[in-house]
């Protein structure tokens, strides 16, 4: 390699993607389409209720596709909700999984087609350890249709689950867990309730942000997370405020999946601090982000001013930094100002900062972060 040039680096965007109103009635055409006859749908007890759920199966039915559903997938997944959809799937003989929810089911989706096939505990494919490297490409499988939009799960390659080995939220990575296809129907965000559009919304927010800020070389990224940036400064306080606004709602699942794509880049600080808040705190993923942000952004103003500058422009051109957008965004959608808001107390950051440093996202964020600099963003997030 000639002195001074950078080393190589591998982008990829494989996933075949359908959008558009209604798209969710083609699911039986896609599933057939990747030669399976028998389909787990994997979600939550909310799909369920909400009717969803049953609208899917009866789609795979009428199409020629047997279906039964596995919905035992809790808010923040567990190991044990990993192990029971993969005696589900064996149960069902099935040949396809179909994740149908927000990011919880999708990434239970993932890691349950892992689990099908790979015989190794979950531990062992922790990201933070390179357990991507166990990985191979024999895993069933796996369409995804979103009903939130925020964590881009749909077309991403990780799942996140707790694990009683590690006791925190763990990242398990493979190109190998993409999608074949990702429908994106708008109608079926329409039942969000106005809070979890706003934190789904903050969390494809920051997916977009951390994405563009990180450290590495990814233009295609980078181009990626400004324009969902773009999609969610123009639509995510139109989608909270207005529900059925379906012209907003296709625009923030767009973001969404924007924001998924990109940050195969790498994420960033938020997202360390976030992950413990969920598996500790037991906070919605999107709404911790959206608590601590604005804290991450100040602290990374002085290595990444002219990125930050782009993004607040992007926000709100008023606003004297990103940070003062991020947290007049916030408040117009109606989240709230600080982690005290939410239970988290001054109590809780020692063991909050000791969780967020093994946590690997900070390893790609612009500034270099220690356990102490995570407490303190805590402490300036309360």
């Amino acid at each position: 390699m000639s002195e001074g040039l950078p080393a190589t680096v591998t982008w990829a965007f494989p996933t075949t993607i359908v959008f558009g109103n209604g798209a969710v009635r083609t699911v039986a055409e896609h599933v057939k389409r990747i030669g399976a006859k028998r389909a787990l749908v994997v979600c939550d007890a909310g799909v369920v209720k909400v009717g969803i759920a049953e609208r899917v199966r009866k789609l795979l039915e009428d199409g020629g596709v047997a279906a039964a559903v596995f919905d035992r997938v809790d808010p923040n997944p567990v190991e044990k909700n990993v192990l029971d959809g993969v005696a589900a799937y064996k149960a069902h003989d099935a040949g396809a999984i179909v994740s149908l929810g927000g990011g919880s089911p999708l990434d239970a989706g993932k890691l349950i087609a892992l689990k099908v096939t790979h015989d190794r505990p979950l531990v062992d494919y922790d990201d933070a350890t390179g357990g991507d490297r166990f990985i191979g490409p024999n895993v069933p499988p796996i369409v995804t249709i979103p009903t939130t939009a925020g964590t881009g799960s749909e077309v991403g390659r990780s799942g996140v689950v707790t694990l009683p080995a590690t006791a925190r939220k763990t990242v398990i990575f493979s190109p190998h867990l993409l999608a074949k296809v990702a429908i994106l129907d708008p109608e079926l965000t329409k039942s969000m309730p106005a809070r979890v559009t706003a934190a789904t919304g903050f969390d494809a927010l920051t997916h977009c942000l951390e994405a563009f800020c990180s450290l590495g070389d990814h233009p295609m990224a980078d181009a990626i997370a400004i324009g969902g940036l773009e999609l969610c400064a123009a639509h995510l306080a139109r989608a909270v405020a207005h529900g059925d606004d379906l012209e907003a709602r296709g625009a923030m699942m767009k973001a969404a999946m924007m924001g998924a794509v990109a940050f195969q880049k790498g994420l960033g600080a938020c997202h360390s601090l976030a992950h413990p808040l969920s598996s500790e705190k037991n906070l919605h993923h999107g709404l911790a982000n959206a608590l601590c942000l604005p804290a991450v952004v100040d602290f990374n103003e002085s290595t990444i001013h002219d990125k930050l500058d782009r993004i607040r422009a992007i926000l709100d051109r008023s606003a004297k930094s990103c940070s003062e957008a991020l947290r007049a965004l916030r408040k117009r959608v109606g989240l709230p100002e600080g982690l005290h808001a939410e239970g988290v107390s001054e109590g809780d950051v020692p063991k909050l900062a000791d969780k967020a440093i093994e946590d690997a996202c900070h390893r790609c964020n612009p500034r270099p972060v220690t356990r102490d600099d995570l407490a303190a963003l805590y402490r300036a997030s309360l």
